[in-house]
């Protein structure tokens, strides 16, 4: 049975074409055509802007053109992560959905219901002629995973409803009407090459297996960093083994907790076996550590070939320091919404290449300040680490929630009456959208809904099926019954 069989099929069919595009972040040539040219085919009203994104437009069914405009919105990128063992092309290959159970995952890599089954969903709103709804917008946007690119550039005046329903929730049942904001950090250590010495023996040794997930959802999991493992395994090498790091490199997304990280060192012949041990006795420790969140955490190593040059002792040594001193996970809970994480950071991304270390790093809170402060401690500590260079880019405020407005109330009437339950509201830690467009319209009153996705942004990425046939019926009757204006 085929993705493409289940129900409801106007919803799926739009999913499963979405997987057959390939539409990684900074990637999404293919997937904007597509886009563009299904609205031109449906003949409704499409527009590309000079971003990238998709705006479709369809009037009112019929007896509905006293309700508001509703824009539906969701973005058109994914975020790619594979196993290790996978040779998915994500600028190339289709991505290899099945059904699992009462879900839908794919074959060891993200799946990309973050977020096409979002956009999945405004499609089929427009398409199915059984939706009745007032004025319509789909707005599609470009690279959020990323960079929240779309978001940044969507011009003020360009879209005409003031309702915007965001499709990017991942917790069927819950109405989401605030999120954090968000401020990247990295930072650089120079450093010279040096020719190895004679005598060297080279080992690479890689940790994987991690559960890694959403930087912004899934950090309250204290899950361990890929990042922060191999710098515990190297840190003894380098100052008591004699060990020279060739690379080190972990991580690929700063919105996306590392799940596999790698170092090639070089090693005294006379010490090989010895250094062997103690990496794997190092690992043994920290997995103890994790063994509850990631049991599936693994450890590699490899003799190779020897490297005729190796990265600076000095600066390697200040790096991995600053590595393992550096902040990362919850750094604070919310005490208004109890359960809900305020303040986060994930150190993501460990790069050695073109003579620096560099180390990136996503900062994340509902409170501006305490995002502040936490940027002034990531600085301060890279300060005292030496740290060559030291920026901050893409911040954005958080999504304030206003929960007693019209729309507020037909979200959470509509759901008791259709599943004899109250909705649960919430604010989110992860980032969304709604925080940037909405400081450009601020008329807009926001709400964000989703199906049941789980792991999102690692491979273990997957979407409940009922749940997708549950918000689909939500979100027909939500429609139906928007206010007037």
């Amino acid at each position: 049975m085929s993705i493409k069989d289940l129900e409801p099929k106007v919803v799926w069919n739009n999913f499963y074409a979405l997987t057959r595009i390939p539409r990684p972040s900074k990637h999404e040539g293919k997937v904007i055509a597509y886009l563009y040219e299904w609205g031109k085919s449906h003949g409704f009203d499409t527009v590309r802007d000079e971003t990238g994104n998709i705006i479709i437009r369809v009037p009112a069914t019929p007896g509905m053109e006293d309700r508001r405009g509703i824009i539906l919105q969701g973005h058109m990128d994914m975020v790619p992560q594979k196993t290790s063992d996978s040779d998915h092309d994500f600028l190339k290959d289709p991505i290899n959905a099945y059904i699992d159970g009462d879900w839908v995952t794919a074959d060891r890599t993200t799946l990309g219901a973050d977020n096409g089954i979002g956009v999945a969903m405004g499609l089929a709103a427009l398409e199915d002629p059984s939706v009745k709804h007032g004025p319509l917008e789909v707005l599609v946007t470009y690279d959020e995973e990323t960079g929240m690119t779309g978001a940044n550039e969507l011009r003020p005046g360009v879209l005409k409803g003031d309702i915007l329903i965001n499709l990017d929730s991942e917790d069927e049942g819950e109405l989401c009407v605030g999120c954090a904001g968000g401020l990247d950090a990295t930072a650089k250590f120079k450093y010279r090459k040096y020719n190895t010495p004679e005598g060297m023996r080279a080992l690479r040794f890689t940790v994987s297996g991690l559960k890694g997930g959403h930087s912004g959802m899934d950090i309250s999991l204290y899950r361990a960093n890929a990042n922060k493992v191999v710098a515990r395994i190297l840190l003894p090498l380098l100052q008591e083994e004699g060990v020279k790091v060739v690379f080190f490199r972990g991580g690929s997304l700063r919105n996306a907790i590392p799940f596999e990280a790698t170092s090639e060192i070089l090693v005294p012949a006379d010490r090989l076996d010895a250094v062997k041990a103690r990496i794997e006795a190092k690992f043994a420790e920290i997995r103890a550590e994790f063994i509850d969140s990631d049991p599936e955490s693994a450890l590699a190593i490899e003799e190779v070939a020897v490297m005729p040059k190796y990265i600076q002792g000095s600066a390697i040594l200040k790096a991995v320091k600053a590595i393992i001193a550096a902040p990362s996970g919850v750094i604070r809970m919310s005490q208004a919404m109890p359960g809900l994480t305020e303040t986060s950071i994930n150190l993501a991304i460990v790069r050695t290449e073109k003579g620096y270390i560099s180390i990136h790093s996503l900062m994340r809170s509902a409170v501006d300040s305490s995002k502040d402060y936490l940027a002034l401690r990531v600085r301060c500590l890279y300060e005292l680490a030496g740290a060559d260079v030291i920026s901050f880019e893409g911040g954005y405020s958080g999504w304030a929630p206003k929960l007693d407005t019209p729309m507020n109330k037909v979200m959470m009437e509509q759901y008791e009456k259709l599943y004899g339950e109250k909705m649960m509201v919430r604010a989110t830690h992860g980032g969304l959208e709604c925080a940037i467009m909405g400081a450009k319209y601020p008329n807009w009153e926001m709400v964000s809904i989703g199906p049941t996705i789980r792991y999102p942004h690692s491979p273990d990425e997957k979407l409940e099926i009922a749940s997708v046939a549950r918000t689909w019926e939500y979100l027909k009757a939500v429609l139906e019954n928007a206010p007037k204006r």
